[in-house]
């Protein structure tokens, strides 16, 4: 199963993205300390990135899978390029990619 489920944005304050798209929309927030809040809305979930060391420099649609190493492989046999190695951060792991027209985008599942 591969399903868009999350979006992430660059921010110059996850804090600030959050509160607005919570007081304008109603979207549930929740912060992961200063430079990272989740906002929930309508099945999608938009992350905002203010550390300046990891915010993507583009929007970053995120795919959900159950299986982190057959999506790596099915990725790389399609012509997609990782370019960051899986990682945890809180609720799973991920891997970022380049698709062959250049747009990066990250597959994630829940911690395996």
């Amino acid at each position: 199963m591969y399903e868009i489920d999350f979006a992430e944005f660059p921010s110059s304050s996850a804090a600030a993205s959050g509160q607005f798209f919570e007081r304008a929309f109603g979207w549930t927030v929740t912060p992961y300390g200063p430079d990272y809040t989740d906002v929930r809305a309508a099945g999608l979930t938009l992350g905002f990135q203010a550390d300046p060391a990891e915010q993507p420099s583009a929007p970053l649609l995120t795919v959900r899978t159950d299986d982190l190493a057959a999506a790596r492989e099915a990725v790389e046999a399609a012509g997609g390029e990782v370019t960051r190695e899986p990682f945890a951060f809180p609720g799973g792991r991920r891997f970022h990619f380049r698709e062959p027209g250049g747009s990066e985008l990250a597959v994630w599942c829940r911690d395996e």
